[in-house]
């Protein structure tokens, strides 16, 4: 089986990155392809990998340069990466690895995120909502086009996997898929984190700085209750515009490494998670630190949580309702009326562990090889031997 990886960019550190890294892991010595790579700011594991760039990515690699240059040269650098060698084509997606060159025989898996968020939902992005006339309709346009581009290659796909029951329905809207969509859930690296013996003073947000992630809403929170800490670890387009309206019982961290994120995990109060994700890699992490969640009760966090209903020892998480700062000042003062239990919460993160998500993976992308090949008679437990070559 000759397989290729493809994911769409890796400029960053960001759940879709740890879901690539799971892919090379579960078939290691495969190369992965991609649009840019700055290795300086995504995942160093990356730097052992076989990563393999497009030209486009020669000259772009910051995540900036890359946004401002996507359209057209981007998407024209990826329908030009020519992977017709691979019998096998494993995509982690959002946006534009689904777009590269494969045989017609070739098998493709895509594993996406959620349908290219700025074809699919671009009112959801800022600069969209808030564009001029002569700005909106040129981006109209550019999104039109996009959205022709981005249909017509999903359908190339044979299988959809995605993250969480939320993307479902979205996926199945958009590229109307020849079978049914799996989900397998991504993973959490629970040996990157651990369960401290003290917990510190401070409630915790690990997030990017981008409006739909709604950081606001916890400064505004924060901002009534000056005598609660809140850490807020992350960077991002709003950056200045949060830092403006913190009050000063609120810390700003970025640049940290793993060992550093990890004691502010192990060692907070709760994690704070405001957001609607289509799944959320976060609260996870905080749960394999031993830390219960404050959520908002939509989208992912259905999936990964268990909800506070009445016994705290056997939940791992307080939702709240609405995206009010309202409604998170009282999930922040129930929460403080109970008592968790770090131990389930970490157990509890280890059903989502890295380890079984690769067995997953494989088993998902080597069965429909052999299906394809019209082989049946191999038994399940010996499938993941099968040789894999890049």
């Amino acid at each position: 089986m000759k397989i290729a990886i493809v994911h769409d960019d890796l400029v960053r550190k960001g759940g879709a990155e740890q879901v690539a890294l799971s892919f090379c892991r579960a078939f290691p010595e495969v190369p992965i392809y991609t649009l840019a790579y700055d290795a300086g700011n995504t995942y160093p594991e990356f730097r052992n990998i076989d990563v393999r760039v497009s030209w486009f990515g020669r000259f772009v690699k910051s995540e900036a340069a890359m946004k401002r240059y996507y359209f057209p040269l981007g998407v024209s650098a990826m329908q030009q990466m020519d992977l017709t060698e691979y019998e096998v084509i494993l995509q982690s997606t959002t946006h534009c690895a689904k777009y590269i060159k494969v045989s017609p025989g070739a098998l493709v898996i895509t594993y996406c995120h959620n349908p290219f968020r700025l074809v699919w939902s671009a009112d959801s992005y800022e600069y969209v909502q808030s564009a001029g006339l002569i700005k909106k309709l040129a981006l109209s346009k550019v999104i039109s086009i996009l959205k022709d581009i981005d249909k017509k290659y999903a359908q190339r796909s044979d299988w959809f996997i995605t993250n969480a029951r939320e993307v479902v329905g979205r996926i199945e809207a958009a590229y109307q898929p020849k079978n049914k969509i799996a989900i397998i859930n991504p993973p959490v690296k629970c040996g990157n984190f651990y369960v401290a013996s003290t917990v510190g003073d401070y409630y915790l947000v690990v997030s990017r700085f981008e409006t739909y992630k709604h950081v606001d809403l916890v400064i505004e929170a924060f901002n009534d209750m000056p005598d609660k800490k809140l850490v807020i670890v992350g960077k991002g387009s709003r950056m200045k515009q949060l830092k403006l309206i913190a009050g000063k019982n609120i810390t700003f961290l970025s640049g940290l490494g793993a060992g550093d994120l990890a004691r502010l995990y192990a060692n907070c109060i709760a994690f704070i998670f405001p957001q609607l994700e289509d799944y959320g890699i976060t609260p996870l992490e905080a749960n394999a630190s031993g830390r219960p969640v404050i959520a908002y009760g939509k989208g992912g966090v259905l999936d990964t949580m268990i909800p506070y209903t009445g016994k705290a020892s056997k939940a791992t998480a307080v939702f709240f309702d609405h995206q009010t700062k309202q409604d998170l000042k009282q999930a922040i003062a129930t929460f403080e009326k109970l008592e968790f239990d770090p131990d389930f919460i970490r157990r509890h993160a280890e059903s989502f562990d890295e380890q079984g998500f690769i067995e997953k993976i494989r088993s998902f992308v080597i069965g429909k090889y052999l299906e394809r090949k019209g082989i049946t008679e191999v038994a399940q437990p010996n499938v993941p031997k099968l040789k894999v070559i890049a």
